[in-house]
């Protein structure tokens, strides 16, 4: 299915990829993370498992990050990609492909975006896969401490950060002061209790950004059937072809169990 652009509740163009699957069994939504957009290869592989499944999968870019929706990075928050699932899921709602409950899967801050969906809206989702997800905004702030004494202090005087973009070379990366402020309102473990449907947590042995102790306390205060796995060797953002084949290895065996 071609390309769509639909509007979000700014009036901001967001670019939506959806891919049927006949017959259909199941609807999925898939969304990336900080900076990333809908054909990185991670996401790409998890949208692949999805439609072998027989799920119609949508993915689509947030807007302020560097797919082909609109809007600037330097202006991301955890706010504003949230508010965009949920205009993409109100979104769907129309299409005649839409079918509840659906099933969430979200990388990194796509991982806390999808989850605080389901905290708020139980009833609709089938199942939840928040891999290498973010757990709290605090969790954040105390992970970017440990880039050294004075990392904080600098990135609020600058008013952001710079780093080189790895899953676009030659792209530098301005995330703002405001996304650590924003991200500070956000925490899935006070009402992780509404997570019982079944729930399936995977994060790299190497990654530092989310790393495994941080998934080990969202993973022990999900009330219902849970799953925590873990890929040896890789980081944060799944790119090396063994990684990615494992990701594909373990959601394929999940979805099998919903069954």
């Amino acid at each position: 299915m071609p390309k769509l652009f639909i509007k979000n509740r700014q009036g901001q163009k967001i670019a939506v990829l959806v891919e049927e699957a006949k017959p259909q069994k199941g609807l999925a939504f898939v969304m990336h993370g900080l900076s990333g957009f809908k054909e990185q290869p991670h996401i790409q592989a998890i949208a692949e498992v999805l439609q072998e499944n027989g799920y119609t999968t949508v993915r689509f870019d947030t807007t302020n990050t560097f797919g082909e929706s609109e809007g600037d990075y330097e202006k991301a928050t955890i706010t504003n990609y949230y508010e965009d699932l949920e205009d993409v899921i109100n979104w769907a709602k129309n299409q005649k492909w839409y079918q509840e409950p659906f099933i969430l899967v979200g990388h990194s801050l796509g991982g806390i975006c999808t989850a605080l969906y389901a905290e708020k809206y139980p009833d609709k989702v089938k199942a939840l896969a928040p891999i290498s997800t973010a757990v709290s905004g605090q969790l954040m702030k105390e992970n970017y401490a440990k880039q050294g004494s004075d990392f904080l202090k600098k990135w609020q005087e600058q008013g952001y950060y710079e780093v080189p973009s790895i899953s676009k070379p030659g792209v530098i990366k301005k995330t703002g002061w405001s996304f650590l402020e924003d991200s500070l309102k956000y925490d899935l473990l006070p009402e992780a209790k509404n997570l019982k449907m079944p729930v399936l947590l995977i994060v790299g042995e190497q990654d530092t950004s989310t790393p495994l102790d941080q998934q080990k306390i969202l993973f022990k205060a999900l009330p219902g059937p849970k799953e925590l796995q873990i890929i040896k060797g890789a980081p944060h953002t799944f790119r090396d072809k063994e990684h990615l084949n494992e990701l594909k290895q373990i959601l394929n065996q999940w979805l099998k169990k919903l069954d």
